[in-house]
């Protein structure tokens, strides 16, 4: 079985399906990373992003992305086409569009999200695309994570099963 969903898109795809809404003046949010195991604290901040806007696209970084970034144990766990599926299936996620770079810099440019969220793991001054958005007039925010869940935290909770 293939795992695809209407909400995958490419970035060229993606840009056309934006192109009307953006003329309807809705308020684009982007966010990433790479959501590997999903838990209950990915769940809450989809959500809040989604807030912050009228449409929420979500920037997936490819395994080869993941893997370059050493997490350990060796990740990702969950292949691209599993996480994507899987998040693809939650409410708050407009869009999905994988990237192959180490940052997601070249979809922030091509985007160009009025609203750009990260987690409060992250500092606003830190964000990859955060000079663009502002230089652009749009918002930067590290919203405040739910405590108790991390992928790091449930990985080892596994592993000591």
């Amino acid at each position: 079985m293939e795992l695809s969903h209407p909400k995958i898109l490419s970035l060229a795809v993606l840009l056309r399906a934006l192109a009307p809404r953006r003329a309807r003046g809705e308020r684009v949010v982007f966010t990433n990373g790479c959501f590997d195991l999903l838990h209950p604290g990915h769940a809450d901040l989809l959500r809040r992003c989604r807030e912050q806007g009228d449409l929420l696209i979500l920037g997936l970084n490819s395994d080869a992305s993941v893997a370059r970034q050493g997490k350990t144990p060796p990740r990702p766990i969950c292949p691209f086409a599993a996480r994507a599926f899987v998040l693809a299936h939650l409410e708050a996620v407009d869009y999905i569009v994988g990237f192959e770079q180490d940052t997601p810099l070249e979809l922030i440019r091509a985007i160009r999200p009025h609203v750009l969220i990260k987690g409060g793991d992250w500092q606003v001054r830190d964000m990859v695309g955060g000079a663009e958005v502002e230089a652009a007039g749009g918002r930067v925010l590290s919203l405040p994570l739910l405590e108790g869940f991390s992928t790091t935290e449930l990985v080892a909770r596994i592993k000591n099963l």
